[in-house]
C-alpha cells in the first residue's frame, strides 16, 4: 500500500518527534547519572575508599621534573591503586612502561601499600614485561639520596610495594633518576674547562637544546662518540657519562695520558622531552630514537636523530670520522649488543672482542655480548656501521642487578664504571686494528 504524500509527511514528523524525545530523555538521564542532581552514584565495582577513612594517605604528586604520567585511586582496603600511562610508538602497536617516578604524600610513620599496573608492554607485536623477582623500587625523602625497598610481582602483571613513610613526602622511582636539571648542573660545572667545548647541534620536538660535549684535543689520534638517554627511562647512561667526564677532567697523569690518545664527543641526553615528561621510550612524536638508523632521519618526526645524523656527516666531511661509537642504554640483561649488518665484519668483530676484554679487565662488567644469531636492524649501532663506516655498538646496563657486585645499581655504581672507561678506551686503542 502506498500512503498519500500528506499522510506520509505527518508520520515522518511524528516519528522524528518521538525519536527526539527519546534522545533527550536518555541524554538528560545520562547527565543526571554522570554529573548528579545532588545524589551522584558511584559504580560499586570500583570499590572506592570512603573519604571518611582516608586518614593517612593524602595525595600522589606528579607536578615535578621527570614525574610519570599516571592515574590513581584508593580502594576500600586503603591500598593505593596506580595506573601508569603507556608510552606509545607512532604508527605502531608498540607500547612501553618501564618508568615510574612520583611522590607519595601521607602521614609520617604510616605504611602505604601501592599497587602499580600497566606493565603489559608490546614490542614488535609481542607481549613483554619489565617486571621480575629482581624489580627494584627506589625511595627518597629529598629526591637526592636514594635506597631500595622490597617489591612483589603479583597477579595480572602488577607490582606491589609497601612504602614506609619516613617523612610526609616520599619519592618513589624505578631507577635512581637523572634529570635535565642534573645535566644542566654538569654542563655548568665543566663549560669553562680548557679541554671542553659544548655545542648545540639542534633541538628536540619540544624545542629543548641538543648538546654535543667535546672533551679533549680534536687533533688526538683517535675519536670516540658516546650517546646517552635515547630512551627517557634509561638513566644509567647519564650516570656513566658523568663519571667518565669528571674522571677525565681531574687533570692527573692518567687523564693526561688518555687525552693524548683520544678525543671524546658525547651527546649526553638525546631524548630530553621524554626525560622531562617522565615517559619510558619514545620522543615527543612517538618515534624510537634507537630505530630507523638504516635510513635517513625524518627532520620533522625525529629532529633529534636528524640533528645527530647531520653532525656525523659534518665530522666525516672534516676528516674526523669517529673510530668508535657506543650508544648507552638500560635493560634487564646488561649485554653489549654487537652490530651485525650485511658485509665483511671480520675486523669489526675482532675489535669488539678487544673492547669486551678491556671492559671485563677494568670495570665491574661481566654480563657478556650478544652472539652471532642476534640482529637488531635499525639501531644506532648497526646504522652507523652500515651507513657511515663507524664501528659502533649498543651497551645495555642492567637496571635490576649488577652481577659482579651482587647488588642493585645506583647512580654511584654507574658513575664508578664511567670513571674506568678512560683506561678501557686507552688500552682498546693500543690493541685495536685501525
Amino acid at each position: 500500500m502506498v500512503l498519500p504524500a500528506k499522510i506520509f509527511k505527518k508520520w515522518v514528523i511524528l516519528l522524528l518527534f518521538i525519536c527526539q524525545g527519546n534522545f533527550l530523555f536518555f541524554s538528560f538521564a545520562g547527565a543526571s547519572t554522570l554529573y548528579g542532581s545532588g545524589k551522584r552514584k558511584i559504580n560499586p565495582s570500583l570499590n572506592l575508599h570512603p573519604d571518611s577513612v582516608q586518614n593517612s594517605f593524602e595525595f600522589i604528586n606528579t607536578n615535578f621534573e621527570n614525574a610519570s604520567p599516571l592515574n590513581y585511586m584508593v580502594d576500600s582496603t586503603g591500598v593505593v591503586q596506580i595506573s601508569l600511562v603507556y608510552d606509545h610508538e607512532r604508527s605502531s602497536t608498540n607500547q612501553a612502561n618501564s618508568h615510574f617516578h612520583f611522590q607519595v604524600q601521607a602521614k609520617p610513620g604510616s605504611t602505604q601499600t601501592l599497587i602499580l599496573q600497566n606493565f603489559d608492554n608490546v614490542w614488535n607485536g609481542r607481549w613483554a614485561t619489565p617486571l621480575s623477582e629482581k624489580t627494584n623500587c627506589y625511595v627518597s625523602v629529598d629526591g637526592i639520596n636514594w635506597k631500595t625497598i622490597p617489591t612483589e610481582v603479583i597477579s595480572n602483571n602488577r607490582l606491589k610495594v609497601k612504602l614506609p613513610m619516613e617523612a610526609k613526602e616520599m619519592y618513589v622511582a624505578s631507577v635512581e633518576p637523572y634529570r635535565i636539571s642534573d645535566l644542566e648542573k654538569l654542563l655548568a660545572e665543566i663549560k669553562n674547562k680548557p679541554l671542553v667545548q659544548i655545542s648545540t647541534i639542534g633541538k628536540t620536538v619540544e624545542g629543548r637544546p641538543l648538546e654535543i660535549i667535546r672533551l679533549g684535543n680534536p687533533t688526538a689520534p683517535y675519536r670516540i662518540f658516546l650517546r646517552a638517554r635515547a630512551h627517557g627511562f634509561e638513566a644509567g647512561g647519564n650516570w656513566v657519562v658523568q663519571g667518565l667526564i669528571r674522571s677525565l677532567l681531574k687533570g692527573d697523569q692518567n687523564a693526561a695520558r688518555y687525552l693524548k690518545k683520544y678525543c671524546l664527543y658525547i651527546m649526553p641526553m638525546a631524548n630530553k622531552d621524554a626525560v622531562a615528561r617522565g615517559r619510558s621510550r619514545f620522543n615527543g612524536l612517538g618515534m624510537d630514537l634507537n630505530r630507523k638508523w638504516d635510513k635517513p632521519a625524518d627532520a620533522f618526526y625525529s629532529p633529534e636523530n636528524y640533528a645527530l645524523e647531520n653532525w656525523f656527516k659534518t665530522m666525516i666531511k672534516q676528516g674526523k670520522r669517529p673510530h668508535l661509537a657506543i650508544d648507552l642504554h638500560n635493560d634487564n640483561y646488561g649485554n653489549i649488543h654487537i652490530s651485525r649488518p650485511a658485509g665483511n665484519l671480520e675486523k669489526y668483530l675482532a675489535n669488539m672482542k678487544i673492547l669486551e676484554a678491556q671492559l671485563r679487565r677494568h670495570t665491574w662488567f661481566t654480563e657478556g655480548s650478544t652472539g652471532s644469531n642476534f640482529k637488531n636492524p635499525g639501531t644506532l649501532g648497526e646504522g652507523l656501521l652500515e651507513r657511515f663506516g663507524i664501528e659502533a655498538l649498543v651497551y645495555e646496563f642492567n637496571y635490576d642487578w649488577i652481577a659482579s657486585l651482587k647488588k642493585q645499581p645506583f647512580g654511584k655504581d654507574w658513575e664508578a664504571l664511567g670513571e674506568k672507561l678512560g683506561e678501557v678506551f686507552y688500552q682498546y686503542f693500543n690493541e685495536a686494528n685501525y
